[in-house]
């Protein structure tokens, strides 16, 4: 073996791992870690196809072994991220009729980065976008007194200021109703849950969330976070009502969790046919990936989607306008679930609750 293909040999060993350890159930942090850069990682997979081709001869059984096991590894890595090109099935209807009506709710996510302090970047941005709602992640009680500049167009408050990065803001036009500020699995990290109401007096069940994620500085595991996801799934399945789910999930839309996370509760992805709208990082063009979500019930079709501007946070901000549609549920097709999805689920709720890390 010459020093070209052991060297080109070594590096298609390296990115074969990325998919080898994806396809595991282990939720270790730097195992977890592969469910977010994979359209950076089908991108240096085909490079070392291509890398490959030119190096190696394929005189010799192992050259053909290899190859293909970076393609297979190709077409897994395809697998996961196709459903959010242009080139999918789009799973949400787009909205068509008056301009005016009294169905809509518009929804603003900003995670704002603690330590930002371009507060008028995000004001602007709420201006411009008018939404009916907006809810801040990483606020604490700087960014409240900033925010208080909506006080009188946004009536409707929940606030949570803290200093750990896990403070959040729900601000509403629109009336809120039982709100009620929930630590589901940890007792220093929020979530949002109650009603809003729209203003043709229809009640949508509202959750914002903001799961710590699996890091090495924040959890060994993805335990944490996917219990917090799921157990929400969980409780919607067993509530199916009018529902949005906001908020940085600290997790991709292709990721095992996520997708069950949908395939439990029924919800949808305008994002399905659209488009990645990665959200996250806005300092690095070429390692960005959907953190930011907003999920929906069956009965919303779509008017409009959009990445906001950068604000000066670490992420981009995330706009969506919906009407609420009751008539188009059976033209929208929900994921379906498995009885081991199901299990699985559940399985993680309860490692979740009992022991929180």
């Amino acid at each position: 073996m010459s020093t070209a293909e052991l060297i080109t040999f070594c590096l298609n060993l390296l990115f074969c791992i990325p998919s080898l350890a994806s396809v595991t159930k282990f939720d270790y942090w730097w195992i977890r870690g592969f469910d977010f850069p994979r359209i950076q990682i089908s991108f240096l997979i085909l490079f070392n196809i291509i890398l490959a081709a030119f190096v190696y001869d394929f005189d010799q059984q192992w050259h053909f072994i290899i190859v293909s096991a970076l393609l297979i590894c190709l077409i897994y890595q395809c697998w996961l991220i196709f459903p959010y090109t242009i080139l999918a099935p789009k799973q949400v209807l787009n909205y068509s009729g008056v301009k005016n009506n009294n169905n809509k709710i518009s929804i603003l996510v900003s995670n704002v980065l603690m330590t930002n302090r371009d507060y008028h970047k995000l004001i602007d941005l709420i201006k411009l976008k008018d939404p009916d709602v907006f809810l801040t992640l990483e606020s604490d009680e700087e960014w409240e007194k900033a925010l208080d500049v909506f006080a009188d167009s946004y009536k409707h408050a929940v606030k949570v200021p803290l200093k750990n990065l896990y403070g959040m803001h729900l601000y509403s036009k629109l009336p809120l109703e039982d709100m009620e500020v929930k630590y589901l699995i940890k007792d220093d990290i929020p979530s949002i849950h109650g009603f809003v109401i729209l203003e043709n007096g229809q009640k949508v069940k509202i959750h914002c969330l903001h799961p710590r994620p699996p890091s090495p500085t924040e959890s060994k595991t993805s335990t944490n976070r996917d219990a917090e996801i799921l157990l929400i799934g969980e409780e919607i399945k067993d509530n199916p009502l009018r529902t949005l789910v906001f908020g940085d999930l600290n997790d991709v839309a292709w990721s095992r969790t996520t997708k069950i996370f949908q395939k439990v509760s029924g919800l949808l992805d305008p994002r399905r046919g659209r488009g990645f709208f990665n959200t996250f990082s806005t300092e690095y063009l070429l390692l960005r990936w959907p953190l930011d979500h907003v999920f929906h019930t069956k009965d919303f079709t779509l008017i409009d989607i959009a990445r906001g501007t950068n604000i000066g946070s670490d992420h981009f901000p995330m706009y969506i306008k919906l009407n609420y549609a009751p008539e188009k549920k059976d033209n929208q097709e929900e994921l379906s679930v498995t009885e081991d999805e199901k299990e699985w689920s559940k399985e993680k709720v309860e490692k979740g609750l009992e022991n929180p890390q």
